[in-house]
């Protein structure tokens, strides 16, 4: 029986699986294909990073960051893209055992716990950590409703190619002015970061959408939009996919905590509900939630969960989590002609506000501060819908 069992292969399954490994715990992480690559382009700022992340798993920064709502706007920072081959090394550890599966069922006793593989095999833990993203194979499932998503298709061209749309060496954060032609009156904006290779990622994305908005019409629209601009693609680029979704509960404690089980990463609802961000999150806590483990596993693997929990969501963090979900409610309930105009308030902020509301750890404090400051910068007709939708409810 090893002391921590990790299910899920993804950045946050890594990283916990690293940093419990660091503590002296024994480690087994499973998922059905360890050794997958990772197929998502993962973004942040450089300052949210660990150092070792930021000076050794970076594939490209650029200091010349744009957003456009209907005119644009400099951000203040290092925006980096991460080199996802490097950070695989840098949360490799040679004491992890690595079990290639799928877990069916766990059971737990007094003993610890036992998860059982779909192909029969038993795994024993003190502890279970439930990484496997919104399917939650260890805390209750994927969650029955119709969830908030973010969805994207992407297309990875040449600079040369994408220059005459972002411009040599920026990155765009969104820029929602609409494509020619919209089947769909949801608005989307274009993400555009450099890659390592001298090529650009440009993407199309809907921020949020209950369901998700389709990928066949993003992908029309990016397409329209890169035909808008002169941009043509040789040959056949490769195209990148995303749906995840962002408002997934937290687990209730109750079917976690008793039966030492900690979920973390997306199974933890660490997604950020407004901007889809996570990673950078989950490597900021994965050492905190490690020692909490091996602190508490001294007395008992119910202990450790909770210690974990507690964490990972401590009273404020779950305060400015309701924060964010009632401004992602918001969002949702927005008109799609007052979306530019709505960023283009948010983005005239000064930067420290911004922040306190994109970060992925911040207080209720600066969040509540955030979206004061926005209302007051609202003109009255958005202020109205701010109201309306509850975007700003709480703050008040």
């Amino acid at each position: 029986m090893v002391d921590v069992l990790v299910v899920g292969g993804g950045p946050a399954g890594r990283a916990l699986a690293a940093a419990c490994t660091d503590t002296g715990l024994r480690v087994t992480l499973v998922d059905p294909a360890p050794r997958r690559p990772w197929p998502n382009t993962y973004a942040c700022w450089r300052d949210e990073l660990p150092t070792a992340v930021a000076e050794t798993a970076v594939a490209r920064t650029t200091s010349r960051t744009t957003a456009v709502g209907t005119r644009p706007h400099l951000l203040h920072g290092e925006y980096c893209v991460l080199d996802n081959p490097a950070l695989r090394r840098l949360l490799h550890r040679d004491g992890i055992r690595e079990v290639t599966g799928t877990v069916r069922e766990a059971e737990h006793d007094t003993a610890g716990r036992t998860v059982r593989l779909r192909d029969g095999r038993e795994l024993r833990a003190a502890v279970l950590v439930d990484a496997s993203g919104s399917n939650r194979v260890l805390s209750g499932g994927r969650v029955d409703r119709v969830a908030s998503e973010q969805t994207a298709v992407g297309a990875v061209l040449p600079n040369e190619h994408a220059e005459r749309l972002v411009g040599a060496g920026r990155s765009v954060f969104m820029d929602w002015r609409q494509p020619p032609s919209n089947d769909d009156p949801w608005p989307s904006f274009l993400y555009a970061v450099p890659l390592p290779g001298d090529r650009t990622l440009l993407e199309e994305t809907a921020l949020a959408r209950r369901p998700g908005l389709p990928l066949a019409t993003l992908r029309r629209r990016l397409w329209a939009r890169l035909r808008a601009a002169g941009v043509t693609a040789p040959g056949r680029p490769p195209e990148e996919r995303v749906r995840f979704r962002l408002d997934d509960p937290v687990p209730e404690r109750q079917r976690t905590v008793p039966f030492a089980t900690v979920p973390f990463g997306a199974a933890a609802g660490l997604i950020h509900p407004t901007t889809g961000f996570s990673v950078a999150g989950v490597l900021q806590l994965a050492p905190l939630v490690a020692a909490a483990l091996s602190d508490g596993l001294e007395r008992d693997p119910v202990t450790a969960a909770r210690d974990a929990r507690s964490v990972l969501w401590p009273l404020p963090a779950l305060t400015t989590r309701r924060l964010r979900l009632c401004a992602a409610e918001g969002l949702l309930a927005m008109p799609p002609r007052m979306v530019p105009d709505f960023f283009d308030v948010f983005f005239d902020m000064p930067p420290r506000k911004q922040r306190a509301f994109l970060t992925p750890l911040a207080s209720p404090r600066e969040c509540r501060e955030a979206m004061t400051e926005l209302f007051n910068r609202s003109p009255w007709w958005l202020r109205r819908r701010l109201v309306v939708g509850g975007l700003v409810g709480p703050a008040s």
